[in-house]
């Protein structure tokens, strides 16, 4: 690999390490990023649900996590792990029976981080991956982070009102 080619991967890893972090994790200018919408979120609230047939925060949280999960397995070509609730992208929980809100916070944390070890590079797993697919993907779990955030904030507001 040329010392350009190097530099080149370099520099990509570093913007999809900035990207995913601003929907996650260091605060983002457009305001609150996922972990600071989910930061204050109290047992009660994350399991109140506005109206019938809608997500409910802990619901969005784990849809979130799941989606980082998946974005990792594709990044990395990797076989992943289990899941810390049987089933795909969307799980009913309406109360701390099946999963503690604390335990849905960590999943999310845990997710996100390992997520953003891959994108940097951490133990460099060659992905057979185009660089505009990966970087696709990058874009996508970012967008989905701060879409859902923007959810989070809404539903707080709707509890308050």
């Amino acid at each position: 690999m040329s010392t350009t080619t190097t530099e080149q991967t370099t520099m990509a890893r570093e913007l999809e390490a900035r990207v995913l972090n601003e929907g996650f994790g260091h605060g983002a200018w457009h305001g609150p990023d996922l972990k600071a919408a989910l930061a204050d979120v109290t047992p009660d609230l994350a399991f109140w649900r506005p109206a019938n047939g809608r997500h409910n925060i802990a619901e969005i949280a784990l849809h979130h996590a799941f989606c980082a999960r998946a974005v990792r397995g594709r990044l990395s070509g990797m076989p992943l792990e289990s899941f810390v609730l049987d089933g795909e992208d969307w799980f009913a929980l309406s109360d701390e029976s099946l999963l503690p809100w604390s335990k849905i916070l960590a999943v999310v944390e845990t997710e996100q981080e390992q997520l953003a070890a891959i994108v940097a590079g951490v133990g460099q797993i060659e992905s057979q991956m185009a660089d505009a697919e990966r970087f696709n993907l990058v874009l996508g779990i970012t967008c989905h982070a701060v879409y859902h955030a923007g959810q989070v904030q809404l539903i707080k507001r709707l509890h308050a009102e």
